[in-house]
């Protein structure tokens, strides 16, 4: 691998940490981690504003870490978790959390 295409690498891989790199897009990866879900049922599950929840959501999409789309028989788009690298991440920083 050239020293360009790590950097690019790692460009890519500081993106989604700071993606995910928030307190309320950790319940939203935490949420998606069973599923698809609008974020209406987003929204309600982490308490928060479907407005402040739609940008979020837009952060994590741009990075690689969620998609978006209309799936059959649902009316509002669905979101789902399509890096594992996020689900990893997650469970990596609950565990790291209980030791404290």
């Amino acid at each position: 691998m050239t020293d360009k295409m790590k950097i690019l690498l790692f460009e890519r891989q500081a993106g989604i940490a700071k993606a995910v790199a928030h307190p309320l897009r950790i319940a939203v990866i935490d949420f998606l981690k069973d599923g698809e879900r609008c974020v209406c049922d987003i929204a309600e599950h982490v308490g928060s504003e479907r407005s402040n929840i739609s940008r979020h959501l837009a952060v994590m999409v741009h990075a690689g870490v969620l998609t978006q789309g209309r799936a059959q028989g649902f009316l509002q788009p669905q979101n789902a978790l399509c890096c594992p690298v996020a689900v990893v991440y997650h469970s990596s920083c609950q565990t790291a959390g209980q030791g404290q």
